[in-house]
């Protein structure tokens, strides 16, 4: 009897219990039902399962100023209700699932890429980085002040620091978007920050709902990362330059590449809250010998109040060491997290080409998107602290001088200033919306970068010239020669004449056009030398000096002659610079030379034409360079720069210099010296002479800085190599020379 009332009471039980999870799950499908339906999913998003969380007492601030400026300011500690968290997690995952397919109007862009910035509202002062974001969008090849043309929008509102106790928080962000009149929900916008969420959690929360906007985030985790939607940006200092940029450390490929440390690290250590685990980790693998791992509680007011039994050894040893001494005295520098994923320790780290050996789990690196992370970095794990001393000691010395390399063209490529940064932002977009003609990933991760080569020109990397001896492709064996006419043609003595006869006999020459650029329309052809080359005239709609490095679509060869119409070159002359062109495409080979020189006195560049022995310009008079430079200079600088160019008509020369230089990072190739290649240049009263206006020095002079101005530092390089043909000047008999007439002239 007793067994059967036991059997009943256990049966009982166990149907009840059957019947409370049956009546569970049922609950917990309405809940799910319910907020699929807020969040617009047809599903709800899964979370992984989640320890149970216990709230700390208060804490004090003990946060200083240095640490305010990489995790945001901390002024009190402020717990948010369940209603705040809510929304902060429907803020976070209502539009998760936005892919440029679904959250995109790619009609808007059918008239080509353009980007609109709001105008500013009253009394609206953006922060200090911020508006570096705007104005480098505001100088770049996208911008427009037309909604009407727009592709993107980008808010004028400073979305940068979303901390709610920082002092730089801009209040009532949801209102005043929801108030513009082309926000349709995000769609077709794009927004910045670098700082999300506050103390003690520093979640993804950014205090409005962005929508269906493209998010370019610093921090970003991979769990709330949309992919190839959002786009992971770099943490930067407000004191990150505008443009140009610091040049990276490495100085010589020194080999073996081994320095004085294998591993340092020095920053603050965290002894309560989020990415304190890692920091208070390190003196676990800090040997004082090659790994220098430091780390210092003494930062904020009231440090000692919260310091532990570690701090006052490790604040000792913290200032025996000298920051920059070990950030370029190491092959590997330590970026672990800090209060959020990202850290102002990983550009250091680029730019001192001191290898990233990054612990910080989740983060989704800076545009991962189209850079190749495991060439530049060793990217590591939190929960395997112990190991990183035998990884880091386990790569070999051709390894870590690859390594080092990429970090450099990176650091130069896409970091090392707001306006690369911006700009990378902008291509990565660009790229996306016209993916038919997209930069691959090996122009991303090589020579010289993405921001430089222009899809737009071919997707076909063999066409450029950056990439022949990559692809072990051997420089055309032909040119085109494009003359540039400003006077109207009179009689048949004229310099134009002379050469086109020159440039003709040329065995590689495969065609000649006439920019005509004079007033006066062209004669017939009949009135032009009879020579057996194809031969045409290019009358330009806008008779510009700009118009000279037009890509027309009459130039079939890669190799590009530009001469002046009273250029003086003999075939010989034109022979010989083609094949020294052969060895080095991507740079200008010529004979006209000048030079730079920065004038202490005045605060400035100067140009020079004095004859020494060292030159930084071959001018286009004379001068050999791949057809693609037509193109990037057409498309990739600014109107500004070539309408100052068309108002002067001057400078056009000395522009594409600067160009072709910030490309390749080298100088141009001076072909044996000559102190004449101008027929004006002898009669220099002459009117139809540009050399005779007293103007055009002094215009060079203001050029040169204008330009330097624009890209942010200068490009140009000095250089002593000249090339000459073998047995040039020797005393010898001349027909042992091949290019015989070249020492006549």
């Amino acid at each position: 009897m007793q067994a059967k009332k036991r059997y009943l009471l256990v049966s009982v039980g166990a149907c009840s219990l059957l019947l409370a999870y049956l009546c569970g799950l049922q609950i917990g499908e309405f809940h799910s039902q319910n907020r699929a339906a807020l969040y617009g999913l047809s599903q709800v998003p899964s979370f992984p399962p989640r320890w149970p969380e216990w709230v700390d007492p208060p804490l004090q601030t003990y946060l200083g100023e240095a640490e305010q400026e990489e995790d945001g300011p901390l002024l009190l500690h402020q717990h948010t209700s369940p209603r705040e968290r809510r929304e902060i997690q429907k803020n976070i995952y209502k539009s998760r699932r936005c892919r440029m397919d679904t959250c995109f109007d790619f009609q808007r862009c059918e008239r080509g890429f353009k980007i609109y910035v709001y105008p500013p509202q009253k009394g609206e002062v953006p922060s200090e980085s911020y508006q570096k974001i705007l104005a480098a969008i505001e100088e770049s090849r996208f911008y427009t002040t037309d909604p009407n043309e727009a592709c993107l929008f980008v808010l004028s509102i400073d979305t940068l620091d979303r901390d709610q106790l920082s002092a730089q928080y801009v209040h009532n962000v949801r209102a005043r978007i929801q108030s513009l009149p082309l926000w349709y929900e995000g769609r077709n916008h794009l927004i910045f920050n670098l700082y999300s969420g506050t103390w003690p959690d520093y979640t993804e929360e950014l205090g409005f709902d962005i929508g269906q906007a493209m998010l370019a985030k610093a921090s970003t985790d991979m769990d709330n990362f949309r992919p190839h939607f959002d786009i992971s940006i770099p943490l930067f200092s407000k004191d990150h330059p505008q443009k140009g940029g610091d040049k990276g450390f490495l100085n010589l490929n020194n080999v073996p590449p081994l320095r004085k440390y294998l591993l340092v690290f020095k920053g603050k250590r965290y002894l309560t809250g989020i990415g304190s685990e890692t920091r208070n980790a390190l003196y676990h693998i800090h040997n004082g010998d090659d790994i220098i791992l430091l780390t210092t509680c003494k930062h904020g007011k009231d440090w000692e109040k919260h310091k532990d039994a570690r701090c006052d050894r490790d604040n000792e040893e913290y200032t025996k060491f000298d920051y920059q001494e070990l950030l370029h005295n190491s092959s590997f520098c330590l970026v672990p997290r800090g209060r959020r994923l990202g850290s102002f320790r990983f550009l250091e780290a680029l730019q001192a080409a001191c290898i990233p050996v990054l612990l910080s789990n989740g983060w989704e690196l800076p545009f991962s998107e189209v850079i190749d992370w495991s060439k530049a970095a060793i990217i590591g794990d939190e929960r395997l602290l112990l190991q990183v001393p035998s990884i880091t000691r386990s790569v070999g010395s051709d390894r870590i001088l690859a390594l080092r390399q990429q970090t450099q063209f990176l650091w130069d490529a896409y970091f090392s200033s707001v306006t690369k940064i911006v700009l990378t932002t902008l291509e990565i977009v660009h790229d996306r919306i016209r993916t038919h003609m997209s930069r691959s990933r090996q122009m991303w991760n090589s020579l010289p970068g993405g921001l430089y080569a222009l899809p737009e020109f071919s997707s076909d990397l063999s066409l450029f010239p950056f990439y022949y001896s990559t692809l072990g492709k051997s420089p055309p064996q032909e040119f085109t020669a494009i003359i540039q006419a400003l006077t109207p043609l009179q009689s048949q003595q004229q310099p134009i004449f002379k050469l086109i006869h020159a440039v003709a006999k040329s065995k590689f020459c495969v065609q000649i056009l006439v920019l005509w650029n004079c007033e006066k329309p062209p004669p017939p052809r009949n009135k032009w030398p009879s020579i057996t080359t194809p031969f045409s005239i290019i009358e330009g709609k806008r008779k510009t000096m700009s118009g000279r490095f037009y890509p027309h679509q009459a130039i079939k060869t890669d190799a590009v002659l530009s001469l002046d119409e009273d250029s003086v070159l003999s075939t010989n002359e034109v022979d010989f610079a083609f094949i020294v062109w052969q060895s080095f495409p991507d740079r200008i080979v010529g004979y006209p030379a000048r030079s730079h020189y920065w004038d202490s006195g005045k605060g400035r560049w100067g140009y020079t034409s004095k004859w020494t022995n060292e030159y930084s310009m071959v001018l286009t008079g004379a001068a050999f360079y791949h057809r693609y430079y037509h193109h990037l200079y057409t498309h990739y600088l600014p109107m500004s720069l070539l309408s100052m160019v068309d108002q002067l008509a001057n400078c056009e020369d000395i522009l594409i210099n600067f160009l072709i230089s910030a490309v390749t990072k080298l100088p141009p190739i001076k072909v044996t010296q000559k102190k004449q290649y101008k027929e004006t240049m002898m009669q220099q009263g002459s009117k139809a002479s540009r050399w005779a206006d007293p103007d055009h020095f002094a215009q060079r002079q203001s050029c040169m800085n204008s330009f330097t101005s624009w890209f942010g530092f200068m490009p140009l390089l000095h250089s002593q190599l000249r090339l000459d043909p073998v047995l040039f000047k020797d005393q010898v008999s001349i027909l042992r020379k091949k290019y015989r007439d070249i020492e006549r002239l």
